[in-house]
């Protein structure tokens, strides 16, 4: 049974919805929550980006069509109640729409755990897409962009160089400082070829479980 069979079981409320619960795939984030009816489940099945309900202004909403933060769809699961479902999603920009990656920002009790690797570069990518589709005079991204793949794969060509002679001379901070350049131009690259870090953490996945 596909998820669109699925659909016909699912314990939606009095008003006809259902809560959303919106999880980042890369960084395991809960960006949000929101509420669909049956006509946003199936835009979203339909068109790989996420719909909700508004219950505000009474109609669907489109994430990111007016904004641009739009979420693509990797997954959608339901909960053993068939009353919760649960989307994880390529995020492009920010979640919230006070600007925030997240609409859990604000930590009430403990600490906020520190960001991780996959974190930062996938801000790398955000800020390398959003340059890329609304260029910046003098950014130095646009200019890789616009000299075009050979330009950038020389960039990463010679920063690779760069952490195999700080590795020769054993030079901490000079192997942290050119790793990052090179990961920087990485993600310039994987946006002008259209792959993102979630493609290569779940390849990394993939060989981690055949090994």
């Amino acid at each position: 049974m596909d998820f669109a069979d699925k659909i016909d079981k699912i314990r939606f409320n009095p008003d006809g919805l259902i809560p959303v619960v919106t999880q980042d795939a890369t960084t395991k984030d809960v960006l949000m929550v929101a509420w669909a009816n049956g006509e946003a489940i199936n835009k979203t099945l339909q068109t790989g980006e996420m719909w909700y309900f508004s219950r505000s202004r009474r109609q669907l909403w489109h994430k990111g069509e007016t904004s641009g933060h739009f979420q693509k769809l990797i997954s959608l699961s339901i909960d053993c109640d068939d009353d919760t479902l649960l989307a994880t999603v390529e995020q492009i920009g920010a979640a919230c729409h006070t600007g925030n990656a997240t609409c859990f920002f604000n930590t009430v009790y403990g600490h906020k755990p520190k960001a991780q690797l996959t974190d930062q570069l996938e801000s790398l990518r955000e800020m390398a897409l959003d340059r890329k589709a609304k260029p910046v005079q003098g950014s130095y991204t646009n200019y890789l962009f616009e000299k075009g793949i050979d330009k950038i794969l020389k960039k990463v060509g010679e920063e690779s160089a760069e952490v195999i002679i700080a590795a020769k001379n054993d030079a901490p901070a000079e192997i942290a400082y050119e790793t990052a350049d090179l990961l920087y131009h990485l993600s310039v690259m994987l946006v002008e070829r259209g792959v993102t870090w979630t493609d290569i953490c779940n390849e990394l996945l993939n060989r981690k479980n055949s090994r």
